[in-house]
């Protein structure tokens, strides 16, 4: 069978339609990801003794299974224990759960190259520490992490196609679903493969703009 890129181009409307969920669970899980991270990374700031050992724990556990292993446990064990989720909430909690384990060692990497002398110059001012973590350390921290948070947001949506095993029709469901039909699985796949890269390219051009940005800020 020859390769026929006119079925590339005929398959790119079903599969947009599918890039959309995957976008929908893509910025989901990110933001969701992004806003554990932060918490953990404020807990582990404290020194707690007890809560650290839940959060060394997590990172640890989180680092050593697969993502689809974490994926299944998430939506065949949590209704056991009462707590029922759509395909696509299980898909959003497992991505979110696995991201925010990078993420919050991320946030620590950028929380140490903050001098200390910073948080010892805002408790001087009497300043409170809501206002030294949101308004001087938190926002300094996001702007050294933006390139290693990017590259794990990259990571995470191209994860995403494994949430089609738990049958969320995203964009490789979709896929699946047409060279089924078809038998085109190289056009199909070549078509997901540039929708993928425009989505990633964007991001980076994106994070580039930021780094930019804030480049200039700072000089």
């Amino acid at each position: 069978m020859n390769f026929d890129i006119s079925y590339t181009w005929e398959a790119m409307p079903r599969l947009l339609h599918g890039a959309i969920v995957t976008l929908e669970l893509s910025i989901s899980a990110l933001f969701f990801s992004v806003l554990l991270a932060t918490l953990l990374t404020l807990i582990r700031s404290t020194g707690f003794r007890p809560a650290l050992a839940v959060i060394n724990g997590y990172i640890s556990y989180i680092r050593g299974t697969p993502l689809l292993i974490q994926l299944f446990l998430v939506f065949y064990v949590l209704p056991l224990i009462g707590m029922e989720l759509s395909p696509l909430a299980a898909g959003i909690v497992a991505l979110s759960l696995s991201s925010a384990a990078f993420s919050t060692e991320i946030m620590r990497g950028g929380l140490a190259s903050i001098p200390s002398g910073q948080f010892e110059a805002a408790r001087s001012l009497g300043l409170s520490p809501m206002v030294i973590w949101l308004q001087i350390i938190l926002p300094q921290m996001f702007n050294l992490i933006i390139p290693p948070l990017v590259n794990e947001f990259t990571l995470v949506i191209k994860s995403t196609p494994l949430v089609s095993v738990i049958t969320v029709v995203e964009m490789m469901r979709m896929a699946q679903q047409m060279y089924n039909a078809n038998f085109r699985p190289v056009e199909v796949l070549l078509g997901v493969a540039i929708i993928f890269f425009a989505i990633n390219f964007t991001l980076s051009r994106f994070a580039r703009h930021l780094e930019s940005r804030n480049a200039s800020k700072l000089a």
